[in-house]
């Protein structure tokens, strides 16, 4: 088969400017699309390596640049001024510059699958975009790992009302949400993902949420190695890949 590459592109126009995403495409049929949204990091190397295994299951994958506002396609190394770094353009983030991104995102994804379903695939920080995004957006699925702030604020992406809050608005667009924590998670502790639940429960938003014990903040990521935990990891990609068999 021949090699899948993906290249950056831009979402907006001149007239109307946006970010650059990270975009590949399968080489085959397209069995949908999915809108990769990264944690603190960037569009790092890992996330780009997320996508390109998307695009070999038959995935088309964007993965927007949602700090294009404040430097260019910043990549950060899994270190300790990785995340300090990804902090400070972090707390930069505005909830509705980051849900007019999603939406570009979102249109950009459904061009390369027009005739499939489209998830957001969010990944800690990019988790809470992917719920961010549900509030507001139409699509099909939300799979999102060990997602942060979804029922407390503190940060400007975050707004006054966290997303979860708006659970109503998820269950009218639709949205399955899929999500992943470990009861060990620092940045979702289990009384905020237990709450979680029951918001969106009595809201009815159709949902599952999967706890894995002993795991911690970011165990699905194999370029994390004192946080990686090979099990629970292979298990929540395996249950979102069943998903988008499913939704999309």
């Amino acid at each position: 088969m021949p090699e899948i590459t993906g290249s950056w592109e831009p979402l907006g126009t001149a007239d109307a400017p946006g970010p650059e995403a990270y975009v590949i495409r399968p080489t085959g049929a397209v069995l949908g699309s999915v809108v990769v949204c990264s944690e603190l990091y960037g569009v790092n190397e890992y996330v780009r390596e997320v996508c390109d295994r998307l695009a070999a299951t038959g995935y088309a994958a964007v993965a927007p640049d949602y700090y294009w506002r404040q430097a260019r396609r910043p990549d950060f190394p899994y270190t300790a001024e990785g995340r300090e770094d990804g902090l400070a353009l972090m707390r930069r983030l505005d909830r509705d510059e980051l849900l007019a991104d999603a939406a570009l995102a979102l249109a950009a994804a459904r061009a390369l699958a027009p005739d499939r379903g489209t998830a957001f695939l969010g990944l800690s920080m990019g988790g809470h975009i992917a719920l961010r995004a549900a509030t507001a957006l139409r699509f099909e699925l939300a799979a999102v790992f060990y997602p942060g702030w979804a029922l407390n604020s503190g940060f400007p992406l975050v707004g006054p009302v966290p997303p979860v809050e708006q659970s109503g608005d998820i269950a009218a667009n639709g949205v399955f949400v899929l999500g992943f924590v470990g009861d060990r998670d620092h940045i979702v502790p289990q009384e905020e993902w237990q709450a979680v639940e029951r918001r969106l429960t009595a809201a009815r938003v159709p949902h599952e949420l999967v706890t894995y014990p002993g795991a911690g903040h970011g165990f699905a990521c194999e370029d994390r190695p004192a946080d990686y935990e090979p099990a629970a990891g292979d298990d929540a990609w395996r249950r979102v890949f069943e998903a988008f068999g499913q939704y999309l």
